[in-house]
């Protein structure tokens, strides 16, 4: 069945749906006085795609292509905002920070991609990871990673978790916590 235009899976339109299907519906939102744009946030985030550890895998290998790519100078610092939410919180040994605007993001990733630079980055290979779905929105994602030159020489090693949210806009990183080292 071909899906109407501007409504949720499911959704046919018709008397005999369910009234959580008809409550989910961004209409029904309008109808209850939510302010435009509101409403479709609200549907899309509760029509949200339900986390699953294997998709986590790979959004995040997809991530690290990205950054390796940044670190390497082939692709701006900026094209990381398609991974990093906004607000993101941001937990290092050197303090706690909620960067709450995308310049405020790419700052701070572009301190550790001039360090790669720097060092003549050419990858992160994966040590070990470990997805946990937490709930079906979000999920951790825990790794170990060693940064290497394009001689296979090792840079340094680096262990983070990640909390991975899905909403609105897709699979975002939302906290970033760099663990001692």
């Amino acid at each position: 069945m071909q899906r109407a235009r501007g409504r949720p899976r499911g959704h046919s339109g018709g008397t005999s749906e369910s009234p959580l299907r008809i409550l989910l519906a961004p209409r029904a939102w309008h109808e209850c006085g939510t302010p435009p744009g509101i409403a479709e946030v609200l549907t899309a985030a509760i029509w949200s795609v339900i986390v699953d550890s294997s998709d986590v895998s790979r959004w995040f290998a997809e991530y690290l292509d990205v950054f390796a790519a940044c670190g390497r100078g082939e692709r701006d610092t900026a094209s990381l905002l398609a991974y990093y939410g906004v607000p993101l919180l941001l937990t290092t040994d050197g303090g706690f920070f909620a960067l709450t605007s995308d310049d405020q993001v790419v700052a701070a990733v572009q301190q550790q991609v001039d360090g790669m630079r720097a060092a003549a980055y050419d990858r992160s290979e994966i040590i070990n990871s470990e997805v946990t779905v937490l709930n079906s929105t979000s999920a951790l994602y825990r790794g170990t990673f060693a940064r290497q030159r394009s001689d296979g020489s090792e840079i340094g090693r680096l262990t983070a978790t990640y909390l991975v949210t899905d909403g609105p806009v897709g699979s975002r990183i939302s906290v970033l916590a760099v663990h001692s080292p």
